[in-house]
């Protein structure tokens, strides 16, 4: 993965990319609506590179370090950046929906998990853990607090529900670059790190586990999945903090 440096964007450049959030919630809402009993990923990927196309925006994800397509469709044990592929979803899977794009040269980014059909009631405490989770990281985006404070706030409250946090990948900086500086993980201690200012504009992700958080790369080469086999779950906004606090930019 290739980091830049932290940049601070301006008004005009949070506007821009205000445009692009919404473009993206747009198309993430009909990836969501699509995904339903009998619909394989490879057909969910297929709606969002049209959608792309109709937008005229061009997808973040696709040729990124040899990535082939334009969303992420990562399947119950899957946490993130499995490549769609034929599977169809049946009743009870938890699907992990992750997509970006870049627009008038600025990119955006979010997930959302979608619950498939009924779901056993353990893996609806799940998606509703870490949904919560990154609105109260949200919470803690403010100038003078630091990106330790989002990483512990997500710890401590996904841990007190009994699930696991993943270490091994994290949230970052976003703009002219799909990844940029900070690395934002989903656990740390208050205080520490670097200190939020105005301008900043990031993605949070909390990525977390119904079993242990330890992960393992995929057969596809591309998505990492839990190492005991069990349900992982994974929210990400893109998020601008301004002159009125933190601004969803990828609010559906």
């Amino acid at each position: 993965m290739s980091w830049q440096k932290i940049t601070i964007k301006t008004p005009t450049e949070i506007a821009i990319m205000r445009e692009g959030g919404k473009i993206l919630a747009e198309i993430m809402q009909a990836l969501v609506e699509r995904a339903v009993i009998g619909a394989s990923a490879k057909e969910i990927d297929k709606v969002a590179e049209d959608l792309v196309f109709k937008y005229k925006v061009e997808p973040a994800f696709k040729d990124y370090e040899g990535y082939p397509a334009v969303s992420c469709v990562s399947v119950n044990n899957v946490v993130v950046h499995a490549l769609p592929s034929e599977y169809v979803f049946k009743q009870g899977d938890v699907v992990s929906l992750d997509i970006g794009i870049k627009h008038k040269g600025f990119f955006t980014d979010m997930a959302v998990t979608v619950a498939i059909g009924q779901i056993n009631p353990e893996a609806n405490r799940l998606i509703k853990t870490a949904k919560k989770a990154l609105r109260l990281a949200i919470a803690k985006i403010r100038p003078g607090n630091t990106f330790g404070d989002i990483g512990n706030t997500i710890q401590r409250f996904v841990e007190y529900q009994g699930f696991g946090v993943v270490r091994e990948l994290c949230g970052h900086g976003i703009g002219q670059h799909l990844h940029e500086e900070p690395k934002i993980p989903n656990y740390g201690q208050r205080h520490k790190g670097l200190v939020m200012e105005e301008g900043m504009v990031f993605c949070v992700e909390p990525m977390i586990t119904m079993g242990d958080w330890h992960l393992k790369k995929s057969a596809d080469g591309f998505g990492y999945e839990t190492q005991d086999g069990s349900l992982s779950c994974h929210f990400e906004h893109t998020i601008a903090l301004t002159s009125q606090g933190p601004e969803i930019l990828t609010k559906i």
